[in-house]
């Protein structure tokens, strides 16, 4: 898949069906993000023709740089990705990375079915030569006021050492080139920080980023990810999936508890209003919404996966995040580390 180049404009897929809410909050936060950007990015809505031509009849489109590519199935939530994509090659997934993969497109972005969209990305876009497993990779922000990327967070709940491997080295491209993180900090999500603590998987991985030109600094525990100690924090996507669930659970806890710990009394709900701005503001970098969504690495173009009650908001912020992945070139810098490290291709 070549990069775009700067002197073209960048399309941008956008999985019109994918999502809770959608199309319609699809719809508006592309809609959004084209006139925040003053149509700095071409939208290319995939779905359902007759049911967006509907959702865009709400919206004042006049200006807007967009188009729509008709795909009438639907890849639900609860489907299963391989018979899904095998039986539904009309789906806005399928035409979608379709339309990236023939070079239509320069990026594909999808609040949708999560398993569909890797499946999907994998087999039809391919892998990166030198890859051997794609991974996601999701960001946190820290108490140091930078963003840490861990990876794996769901696409690989089995891996070998060379695999963790290879999530380190395009966690470090990706930490660096959009993170802004210069010779990021790469580390190991283990139980303890000794070198001698984890299975024999995490050991060999050890061993390896120990041998490695990345900046490796060692094993940190899950204290430690929101502390800002590692730029990039590696682990299976077991692990990972759950310590993102986990953390996208405490945002909502905490507010639905400060909420009724305000109502209790008048003394209470005056104290909480005090201090109700202030708490926003501290808190908006823990939302998800404000990331958008994230990048899938080691494919062969620029997938990039949303939640799936993602708000207008989020499929706003997700579309940026697509600009920016194909924008600073992430793909064409991975190929260029991968020359310096021999990796297995075993899978």
């Amino acid at each position: 898949m070549a990069e775009a180049s700067n002197s073209k404009k960048i399309k941008i897929a956008v999985d019109a069906m994918g999502g809770d809410y959608a199309p319609t909050t699809v719809i508006e936060g592309a809609l959004t993000a084209l006139r925040e950007s003053n149509n700095r990015f071409e939208i290319v809505f995939v779905g359902d023709e007759r049911k967006i031509k509907e959702e865009l009849k709400k919206h004042d489109t006049a200006g807007l740089n967009f188009s729509i590519v008709d795909a009438p199935q639907v890849i639900g939530m609860d489907d299963i990705p391989t018979v899904a994509l095998r039986k539904k090659k009309n789906s806005s997934i399928v035409v979608g990375m379709k339309l990236h993969s023939d070079g239509e497109v320069d990026a594909f972005a999808s609040a949708g079915n999560t398993g569909a969209v890797l499946t999907a990305a994998t087999f039809i876009l391919g892998k990166i030569e030198g890859i051997s497993r794609p991974t996601i990779g999701s960001v946190f922000p820290t108490e140091a006021g930078s963003k840490s990327i861990m990876l794996d967070v769901g696409a690989n709940v089995d891996c070998k050492p060379h695999h963790l491997f290879e999530f380190a080295i395009m966690g470090s491209i990706y930490s660096n080139v959009i993170l802004g993180q210069k010779n990021p900090k790469v580390a190991l999500l283990n139980i303890g920080e000794e070198s001698t603590k984890g299975g024999d998987i995490v050991l060999q991985a050890y061993k390896m980023l120990s041998e490695s030109k990345l900046n490796f600094i060692g094993n940190v525990e899950g204290r430690d990810i929101l502390l800002g100690k590692a730029d990039v924090i590696v682990c299976d996507g077991f692990v990972g999936n759950i310590v993102l669930k986990f953390a996208e659970s405490v945002l909502g806890v905490l507010k639905r508890k400060l909420r009724n710990y305000a109502v209790k009394n008048i003394f209470r709900k005056l104290t909480f209003g005090f201090l109700a701005r202030g708490l926003r503001k501290a808190l908006k970098e823990f939302d998800y919404q404000e990331y958008g969504g994230v990048p899938f690495l080691g494919v062969n173009g620029v997938a990039i996966i949303g939640h799936g009650s993602s708000s207008a908001i989020a499929i706003k912020n997700m579309i940026y995040r697509a600009e920016e992945t194909v924008q600073r070139r992430v793909n064409e810098k991975i190929k260029e580390a991968l020359k310096h490290y021999k990796l297995k291709t075993e899978v």
